[in-house]
Parts: C-alpha cells; sequence; structure tokens
C-alpha cells in the first residue's frame, strides 16, 4: 500500500508543479507581449546608463543590448511577483492537478485494479489530500515568510525594475491616531529617516497647543529619535510677555511610522505583510484614540481573510474528488465540466468574504463562513462517493 501511497501522491504532486509552471509561463507572456514597448524602452535606458551614453547625445545602443537589458528587467520585475502570484492561484492549481491525477488513474484502470484488490476509493484519495495539506503548509511559509520580506520588490512599478529601491517621499499634511497633524518635507522609505519634520498638537477644539519640529529623524526601538528635536507650546506666554522657550525634545511616539508611511505611498502594501506584522499593527492602532474603525476592520479582514481562504482552497479540493475519483471508467471531460463550476464557485466564495467579509458578522467571523458552509459538504462529499 505505501507503493501505492507514494504514486499517487507522487502523480499529484508533479502535476500541481507542471500546472503552476504552465500557469506562471502564460502569465509572463500575457504581460510581455503587451507591454513589450514599455519594456523593451526601459532595457534601451538601462543599456545606455551601462554604456555611459547621455541621453540626446545623438549615439545610439544596439537593439541586441536594449532587447537583453528588457529581458533582464522583466525578470527583475517578475520573480517576485510569482511568490505573491502562487497565493492567488494555489487552490485552482491543487484541484487541476488532482483532476488531471484522477483521470491517469482512471484512464489507465488502475482504480479498478485497486478496487479489486479491496482498496476503497477514500483510502485512495488520502495521499491526494496529505500532500495538499502539505503544499498549504509551504503557501504559509511563502505568505507569511518570503513575501513579507519581498514586499519592497512588490510594490515596483515597470520603470522602477531593476532596483531594489522604494525611494524618497514627501509626506502631506496628514492626522496621526493621536489628532495630531503630521508633515515631512522628505522621507526616505529605505533607510527610515525624515528630514524636516513637524508635528503639531491640538485641543479638542482644534487649536494648536505645541508643536515639535525636527531637522532630521530616524526610527529606532518603536519611536522617531529626533535629531536637533524641540518642542514650542502655543498655549500661552511668560510672565513678562515673552513667547515660551523651546524645549528639547528626543524622541516622538506616534503610529505614522515606517510601515504606515509604506502604506500610504503605495496601494496594497498591507497585503504583503505577515500575520505578525498586521497584528501588531493593529495593536498599536487600537490603542489611539482617533484611530478610524474602518482601518483597523480592513487590517483584521486581511490578516484572517488569507487564513479563510487556504481552508477554502483544500475544502473545494476534497468536494470536487468524487467527480474524478470513479469505481468505472468515464468520460473526464465531462467530469471536469461538472467539477469546473462547483471549484470555481467554492473559491471564489472564498475570495469574496476575504475581501468584504459578510454584513452582519464580525470580521473574523465572516472570513471562514466559507469554510464553515463547505465543511460539511466536503464530509459528505468523501463519504458519498461509491466505492
Amino acid at each position: 500500500m505505501r507503493i501505492l501511497d507514494r504514486y499517487i501522491a507522487w502523480q499529484f504532486f508533479l502535476h500541481f508543479l507542471l500546472l503552476l509552471a504552465g500557469l506562471f509561463v502564460v502569465i509572463l507572456l500575457i504581460d510581455f507581449s503587451l507591454n513589450m514597448d514599455e519594456y523593451y524602452s526601459a532595457g534601451g535606458r538601462a543599456a545606455m546608463e551601462m554604456a555611459g551614453v547621455t541621453p540626446g547625445s545623438g549615439t545610439e545602443v544596439s537593439s541586441l543590448a536594449s532587447a537583453w537589458n528588457a529581458l533582464a528587467l522583466f525578470w527583475d520585475l517578475w520573480w517576485p511577483r510569482l511568490f505573491q502570484l502562487s497565493g492567488f492561484i494555489m487552490g485552482m492549481v491543487m484541484v487541476g492537478a488532482m483532476g488531471f491525477t484522477c483521470g491517469q488513474l482512471v484512464k489507465q484502470r488502475e482504480l479498478i485494479a485497486s478496487l479489486s484488490g479491496g482498496i476503497s476509493l477514500q483510502r485512495m484519495a488520502s495521499p491526494i489530500i496529505l500532500v495538499a495539506v502539505i503544499l498549504t503548509g509551504l503557501q504559509i511559509v511563502n505568505r507569511e515568510v518570503l513575501v513579507p520580506r519581498l514586499a519592497p520588490l512588490l510594490v515596483r512599478g515597470k520603470m522602477d525594475a531593476g532596483s531594489d529601491r522604494l525611494g524618497a517621499m514627501s509626506q502631506p499634511l496628514c492626522e496621526d491616531g493621536e489628532g495630531r497633524l503630521f508633515f515631512a518635507k522628505r522621507v526616505d522609505l529605505d533607510t527610515n529617516q525624515i528630514e524636516g519634520l513637524y508635528v503639531w498638537e491640538r485641543d479638542a477644539s482644534g487649536l494648536m497647543t505645541r508643536r515639535i519640529t525636527a531637522s532630521r529623524a530616524e526610527w529606532a526601538d518603536g519611536v522617531w529619535k529626533l535629531i536637533d528635536g524641540k518642542v514650542e507650546d502655543r498655549r500661552g506666554t511668560a510672565a513678562d510677555g515673552r513667547q515660551l522657550p523651546a524645549e528639547a525634545i528626543a524622541t516622538l511616539k506616534t503610529d505614522i511610522d515606517p510601515t504606515a508611511l509604506r502604506m500610504r505611498r503605495f496601494e496594497g502594501f498591507s497585503h504583503n505583510l505577515s500575520s505578525l506584522q498586521l497584528g501588531q499593527l493593529i495593536d498599536r492602532l487600537d490603542g489611539l484614540p482617533r484611530t478610524s474603525k474602518r482601518a483597523i476592520e480592513d487590517l483584521t479582514r486581511i490578516r484572517w481573510g488569507r487564513w479563510g481562504l487556504m481552508a477554502t482552497n483544500l475544502l473545494a479540493l476534497i468536494i470536487c474528488l468524487p467527480f474524478f475519483l470513479r469505481r468505472e471508467p468515464c468520460n473526464m471531460v465531462v467530469q471536469t465540466l461538472l467539477a469546473a463550476p462547483v471549484a470555481l464557485g467554492c473559491i471564489g466564495l472564498g475570495f469574496a468574504c476575504a475581501v468584504t467579509g459578510v454584513p452582519g458578522l464580525s470580521v473574523v467571523t465572516g472570513v471562514f463562513v466559507p469554510a464553515l458552509i463547505l465543511l460539511p459538504v466536503a464530509i459528505a462529499a468523501v463519504g458519498g462517493m461509491r466505492t
């Protein structure tokens, strides 16, 4: 029996790798063909920089060098995205790999031979489910360890390919969780440093009470370390009528940290954070008086939605097993047409609840609703297989 288990598990894993690689190739080819002119232009600029040619000087680089650099920039842009993309297509790839594996077993009459030996279809499904659980574990490692480390590379556009730096930005006037106005002339997202920091503290009526300024600030130990930091009291004057002198200030604690600044600049950056990072961010925001409830709910949905989707992917695989594990030979094309809408419906329901939640339910409960609905269906599907 161990030989049969290893055989089925290997066939399922091999089909999974082939399907995943095939989808990756198709997606890469589509993107490159649709944006070939942009990649070629970026490759030409990169070739000119490498050759030391100044744009507009009349000197041109060879087309071969531009094409080679275009391919290099294309790969540099996309290889981190493949780790992110695998999490979105994992469910459908596992269902497809299961269909090809079972179709091969049916075509070669191997299921009939196994049933003749007294092995049930449920027993033959166990290697497939076991490998699917292992693949889900690898997806967890990818989503919680690899993707967060690649987060700065995942927010790059086509023009940023070839560079692993997020660059600098100016942070317009915004409000932190304590109601203070925060402004920065220049924020370096790679070194977590600020140049020209201004923070205005206000009272309940919105009038300024204190102003904090610093020529530079560096993020360390959960606070901004201020260089030449000063705080000025704007609520009154000294006894002699003069303005109160500014006092030195060394640190500033606020929820606008480097992660928050990256999230403000790059849409979708929060989706690349790990569950631990999201949990720490939620705890920090939850303790601030003016934090938006909607912002906390969105982060909570992102944090738990990925786990609900992984559970839905596994259950969709189990629900689709009876379509392909058959005790008698049948047309696998027909079975595929029957199973496809079921798989798409299950995984689509998981995606929808992970993104939008369920009205009337808490955020955490809403993302697991598809799994709770599909669990009894999966049990009934496996238990009802004719064997």
